[in-house]
């Protein structure tokens, strides 16, 4: 197959081969001139920024701020929201870790405060989990904790609260009495919750 070109309003017949590798080198060119070009706008950059900061180093027994992230819902320091402080009291230095990485003299409200650092001997190993086809796993009812009776403006609605197989007591959900009844016949035999005379 031959590639027709037009140069100088003359016809020229050039075969793809060549034309591919005329492309090619051309492009290589044009992504080496944008890579050095991206080099010395970043390294213009860096020169900017590195102008401005310090290293800064402290020495035991020096006060310095402790920078708080802002933890929605688990810490708060202060106010909250936007106007919660960015760094707290100024708390003594005891040791140093690291080039960067200090020992703070923390109070005892605040010892506990960390970022996890994963350690296998953490790991709770649990019952293994029986993966159904459909990517979905039955949990057992293991035990019933309380019952309750939600009334609604027309009928009311006997709930127990269930101890899953998988979960902990504290993730117990509250289901349908008459549900559970179907399913886990066996833990209903005999007594009624809250009919103290059978």
């Amino acid at each position: 197959m031959k590639l027709c070109m037009v140069v100088n309003a003359k016809l020229h017949y050039t075969r793809p081969s060549l034309v591919r590798k005329k492309f090619t080198g051309e492009t290589e060119d044009k992504v080496k001139v944008i890579c050095d070009s991206l080099k010395v706008a970043s390294d213009q950059q860096k020169s900017y920024v590195n102008l401005k900061r310090k290293d800064i180093e402290f020495q035991i027994g020096d006060k310095v701020f402790l920078k708080v992230p802002l933890w929605k819902k688990i810490l708060r320091f202060g106010s909250k929201g936007k106007l919660s402080p960015r760094f707290i009291t100024p708390y003594e230095i005891i040791e140093r870790i690291g080039p960067v990485a200090y020992q703070l003299d923390l109070p005892s409200e605040l010892e506990m405060i960390h970022k996890y650092r994963s350690n296998p001997s953490h790991v709770i190993y649990l019952k293994e989990i029986k993966i159904l086809p459909d990517m979905t796993y039955s949990e057992q009812l293991i035990r019933i904790l309380a019952r309750e009776v939600k009334e609604l403006r027309n009928k009311s609605i006997a709930l127990v609260k269930v101890l899953w197989q998988q979960r902990g007591v504290e993730e117990a959900t509250w289901e349908p009495e008459k549900a559970m009844r179907k399913e886990y016949s066996n833990l209903f035999s005999g007594k009624i919750f809250g009919d103290e005379n059978s």
